[in-house]
C-alpha cells in the first residue's frame, strides 16, 4: 500500500493560533491600567469601547451573519465558520470580561453602587443582565462554538452530532441579542441620570 494513501486526510480549516493569548494578555492588561490609573475618562473609554464591540458583533453575529449560514449550502458553512471560530473564541469572551470588570469598577468611581433605593435597581439590572450573558457566553456558547468546530474540521464531520450541538444554540443566542438591547436601555439610563 501507498505511504501517502496510510496518512489521515488533512484537517479543515484554519487552526487556533494561540498568539491570540497575546492579543488578550494585551487586552487584560489594559483594563488593568485602565482600572489603575485613576482617570475616569480612561475606564469609561474602555469600557464604552469593548461594551460597544462586544454588543455590535453578538448582534451582527446573531442577526446577520446566523441567518446568512443557515441558508448557505453545508461546505461553506463549514469553510466560514472554521475560520470565523478561532477568531470569536479569543474575542468574545476577552470583550465579555473587560467591559464587565471595567463597568464594575467604572459604577463604583461614578457612585452608582451607593445610590439608594429605587434607583439601585438600575445597577442590579445591569448586574443581572451582564451575569446572564456572560454566563451563557462563556458556559454555553464558547464551548459549544469549540465543539462545533472542532468536528466541522474532520475530514467527515458528522452532522447529527453538529445539529444536536446546535439544536438550542440559536435560541442562546437570541435571548444573547435580546439582553444586548436591554444593557443599552440600562446604559442609556445610566448616561442620562438616574
Amino acid at each position: 500500500m501507498d505511504a501517502t494513501a496510510q496518512l489521515a486526510p488533512p484537517l479543515v480549516g484554519a487552526p487556533i493560533n494561540l498568539w491570540n493569548f497575546a492579543w488578550v494578555a494585551l487586552a487584560f492588561a489594559v483594563m488593568a491600567a485602565a482600572i489603575v490609573a485613576g482617570s475616569l475618562w480612561t475606564l469609561d473609554f474602555v469600557h464604552v469601547m469593548t461594551g460597544g464591540l462586544w454588543t455590535g458583533i453578538d448582534l451582527f453575529m446573531g442577526f446577520i451573519v446566523g441567518p446568512t449560514l443557515r441558508a448557505a449550502p453545508f461546505e461553506a458553512r463549514r469553510a466560514i465558520l472554521t475560520r470565523l471560530v478561532p477568531k470569536t473564541l479569543f474575542i468574545m469572551p476577552t470583550l465579555a470580561i473587560v467591559t464587565g470588570t471595567t463597568g464594575w469598577f467604572l459604577a463604583g468611581r461614578v457612585g452608582f453602587l451607593a445610590l439608594p433605593y429605587p434607583q439601585f435597581y438600575w445597577v442590579v439590572a445591569a448586574l443581572t443582565i451582564v451575569t446572564i450573558l456572560t454566563i451563557q457566553g462563556l458556559g454555553y456558547l464558547l464551548p459549544t462554538n469549540l465543539r462545533v468546530y472542532l468536528e466541522l474540521r474532520r475530514p467527515n464531520p458528522d452532522g447529527p452530532k453538529i445539529g444536536a450541538l446546535m439544536s438550542r444554540y440559536f435560541y442562546v443566542v437570541a435571548i444573547q441579542g435580546t439582553l444586548q438591547v436591554l444593557i443599552i436601555v440600562v446604559m442609556a439610563r445610566f448616561a442620562t441620570g438616574i
